[in-house]
This record gives structure tokens, C-alpha cells and sequence, in this order.
């Protein structure tokens, strides 16, 4: 079934562009807001901008502000005010009660270090050591203790537990022509354990991302190839928690000269630097390709 028949059987499409205002935007960023924007306009669906600052230290004011900047700049033009992750907590919560409720959730006191020291040698798809589950079995006499300790700890889905539950999973993926919708089938396993919140920040990219789109009605995410396997975790999650399974895209990444991807971590050089060099938008669009 093509993606635009599947919109017909229902209300407007929805799609969504939600970066984190951690830093500044680089052309990676440029391509996923366009292409998000030109495929929603194709489809004559609501187009909404979500701004995901659950880390509330580095999500700055002043990096928001640059963020809503350099897209209007870019030409981005979302359909309603944007929506602020830092605002959902409360939701966030009740979505992590409910599969505390559910037994599906664990505390885990076991740091980076630890997690290395005691890893076996298995890699998520991150390429980060796989969580050998310390944690999982500990008795609660000894978690009670800990928490009286003030020790900090982290919510990992049990994910083993989870599958049982939601048995096997898919994800319908669609491509740049809006054609035909492919269906893959989900390796949440992969992941291990995923952690959903922390003691002191009642969520997680996986965990929010999920509730946000639900919330919003999103239909359609665009985004890229970095977060194809972590699809698989958000479908347990939808599944776990009775929300709407949308259709997925997952685009190619823009790569610097050495082949790798686009980062802020890696002060790729950002929009902003671009536009003081004298760089327009339509040159933006014009290297994106994306006319």
C-alpha cells in the first residue's frame, strides 16, 4: 500500500522536524528540515516543529533562540507554535509509571566505567558496550538501601520482559518518493536494557520521543539513518504503552570530508558560521539538492 493511500484512509498527515537546541544547527540539520518540510508540503500535511530540550543545562535560551533563528532563516516554515519538551515532564512520568505498574522497568546504580568493566564484549548498534544487566536481578532490600543513600540511578527497561510482552515487532518505512511502504521487522534485543529516565530527569530521548509524537498526532517521521535501529526501541514502547504507530523515513546523513557524519559534538561548522561567511539560503538549498 503507497503512503498516500494509506493518508487517504485517515485525517491529515502529520509530520515533524524536532531538534535538540543544544548547539547550533549545522547543514545535516538543514537537510532533515527540508526534506521534512518539502515531503509534507508534497503531501499537503500540518508540518510541526517540536524543540527537544529535556537537557535543560545545555538547551540554553540563548541556543533556542538560535536554533528558531537560523531555521527561519533557512526558509523552515512550521504550521503551529513549537512545542517544548522541557513543558512534558509530567507526561514523561506518567508514561515511566505505567511500566513501572506494568513490572517492565528497573533502577540501575552502574555507571559508564562500570558498565565497561563489566561489559562482554557485545555492542548496542551505537558501538557502545552492551549492558550486561547488573542490575536486573538486585533484591529490593538493597535497592531500598541504595535510594536511603541519595545513590544516583537510572530506569532501564527490562527489555527481555518487554518483547514477551509485546511480542514480535515491525515498522512500516517509507522512501523519498512517498512510493511504496516497506515493512521491517524491529530487533529491540540489540539494545539490551535501554535506560528511560534518570533519577533527577524523568525521561529519555527514547521514552519523550514516543510520547511527544503520540501527543502531537505525528503520522510521518523524518529522520535520519543515525536513529534506524533505535526505531526498534520506540516501537516496543508504542506498543507497551498503547500509542500510535507512525510511518518512518530514515534519510541518508550529510558527511564531512573524512566520510562521518555531521555533529555538534565535533563543532561541524553550523549555519550561522555559513551565513556570516555570506552564505544564503537558496545556496544552502542548492548544496542540500533538495529543489
Amino acid at each position: 500500500m503507497s503512503v498516500t493511500a494509506r493518508m487517504t484512509q485517515s485525517n491529515q498527515p502529520i509530520f515533524r522536524f524536532a531538534p535538540s537546541p543544544n548547539g547550533e544547527l549545522h547543514l545535516g540539520h538543514a537537510f532533515s528540515a527540508l526534506l521534512t518540510q518539502k515531503l509534507a508540503r508534497q503531501e499537503g500535511a500540518k508540518l510541526l516543529l517540536r524543540l527537544e530540550d529535556i537537557d535543560t543545562v545545555r538547551c540554553t535560551p540563548e541556543n533556542i533562540q538560535q536554533m528558531l533563528d537560523d531555521l527561519t532563516w533557512l526558509g523552515f516554515d512550521w504550521d503551529e507554535d513549537p512545542i517544548y519538551q522541557s513543558t512534558n515532564f509530567d507526561a514523561y512520568q506518567h508514561a515511566l509509571d505505567q511500566l513501572r505498574l506494568m513490572d517492565l522497568v528497573y533502577p540501575c546504580i552502574c555507571s559508564r566505567n562500570d558498565i565497561k568493566q563489566n561489559a562482554t564484549g557485545e555492542k548496542d548498534p551505537d558501538g557502545a558496550p552492551l549492558y550486561p544487566g547488573t542490575c536486573r536481578d538486585m533484591d529490593d532490600e538493597t535497592r531500598f538501601r541504595l535510594f536511603d543513600e541519595g545513590k544516583p540511578f537510572a530506569w532501564r527497561l527490562d527489555m527481555q520482559k518487554a518483547i514477551e510482552k509485546t511480542g514480535p515487532l515491525t515498522w512500516q518505512e517509507f522512501d523519498e518518493d512517498l512510493g511504496e511502504v516497506e515493512t521491517i521487522a524491529a530487533d529491540p534485543l540489540q539494545w539490551g536494557d535501554v535506560i528511560l529516565a534518570r533519577k533527577y530527569t524523568p525521561t529519555s530521548y527514547h521514552l519523550s520521543v514516543v510520547v511527544d509524537d503520540a501527543a502531537q498526532g505525528v503520522t510521518h517521521i523524518t529522520r535520519g539513518k543515525d536513529l534506524y535501529f533505535a526505531t526498534a526501541v520506540h516501537r516496543v514502547l508504542q506498543k507497551l504503552l498503547k500509542l500510535p504507530e507512525p510511518q518512518y523515513l530514515h534519510h541518508g546523513l550529510i558527511l564531512d570530508d573524512e566520510g562521518k557524519k555531521l555533529s555538534k559534538s565535533k563543532k561541524s561548522i553550523s549555519l550561522a558560521a555559513l551565513k556570516k561567511r555570506g552564505w544564503t539560503a537558496d545556496q544552502i538549498r542548492d548544496q542540500l539538492d533538495l529543489d
